[in-house]
């Protein structure tokens, strides 16, 4: 019959029970056939554990911990479940970007100090939301969606993404950068929502924020090995060069030791609220959550049927 094995991370399979019912599996052995997969590392020899493998499914949309070219090999139809939590992403993301665009956390760094002059103790280089640009780098689900909801603000906004057809731009009613170097030469607050490929891996480098425009923030939601290091954002952050950070995925988690993650920790006064780090959670909410567990499950059951699987990767 075949049943399916969840790898790790869940204590309480409630979800995947209500779906897959007597065919959610206690043990990885000969009866196995999908795998659900978590932070597991998945590669030859894990799959060996399993020799009737047929299929592995990702909780979620990063695949880094799966060997694809393993599962390419053996004949193992491989997914991930990208499709859930784009409202919470995206949330998380225009937060950052309206931060940034209205120095709330600056505020509240600074205000702490303020004495009688309390209300005039203005960030005077803050501008109107609708005369600044956002520039989006990846115009997918979680991306698109960050448009959409920006131009709802009447945010300027423009995107780019060299793999979305001629015109989606409209369909989004924002502009769009023919390069990446017209976008970053352009926008006020840059939105990374790209996937992490050979191509994006280390993209925001020297070259890359040297090339923003002058003032320029960043926020990033999407994978933390798209910048190469936070360290090449310490001098232009004290110089002024780049204004703000908003990041909810680091290049190393937990952070690796660095100048500029020792200067946040440190609460520096140089920095002022404009580096505001979380635990790479955007993607959570308990409905989200639910969702990503469910829409994997589904998906294992449609490989147990024999069915086409969805989000297929091999």
């Amino acid at each position: 019959m075949g049943s399916v094995y969840i790898t790790d991370y869940i204590d309480n399979p409630d979800v995947e029970r209500a779906i897959l019912g007597p065919r959610l599996g206690q043990a990885l052995d000969h009866d196995t056939s999908v795998l659900l997969v978590w932070h597991q590392r998945v590669d030859d020899a894990y799959l060996d554990r399993a020799p009737n493998l047929k299929g592995v499914v990702r909780y979620g949309v990063g695949i880094d911990n799966v060997d694809v070219e393993a599962c390419r090999r053996r004949g193992i139809v491989f997914c991930n479940t990208p499709d859930y939590g784009t409202d919470e992403v995206s949330d998380t993301a225009l937060c950052m970007i309206l931060n940034i665009m209205r120095g709330v956390t600056r505020y509240d760094h600074l205000c702490r100090g303020f004495g009688p002059t309390w209300q005039e103790n203005v960030l005077g280089p803050l501008r109107r939301g609708s005369r600044q640009t956002l520039g989006v780098i990846g115009a997918g689900r979680i991306g698109g969606l960050v448009a959409l909801k920006a131009r709802a603000l009447k945010i300027p906004t423009t995107i780019f993404d060299p793999y979305r057809d001629a015109g989606y731009e409209k369909l989004l009613g924002v502009e769009r950068a023919d390069s990446l170097e017209e976008l970053l030469g352009a926008a006020d607050v840059i939105a990374i929502h790209t996937p992490l490929t050979p191509e994006t891996e280390n993209m925001v480098d020297a070259r890359f924020i040297a090339a923003m425009k002058p003032g320029a923030s960043l926020v990033n939601t999407a994978r933390g090995r798209i910048v190469a290091d936070l360290d090449l954002f310490y001098e232009p952050l004290r110089s002024g060069a780049v204004t703000c950070l908003g990041l909810d995925v680091l290049p190393m988690e937990p952070p690796a030791p660095g100048r500029l993650i020792e200067a946040w920790r440190n609460r520096e006064s140089w920095l002022d609220g404009r580096v505001v780090i979380n635990p790479h959670t955007s993607y959570y909410s308990r409905e989200a959550a639910e969702e990503m567990r469910s829409k994997a499950a589904r998906n294992a059951l449609r490989i147990l049927e024999e069915r086409a699987p969805l989000n297929r990767i091999v």
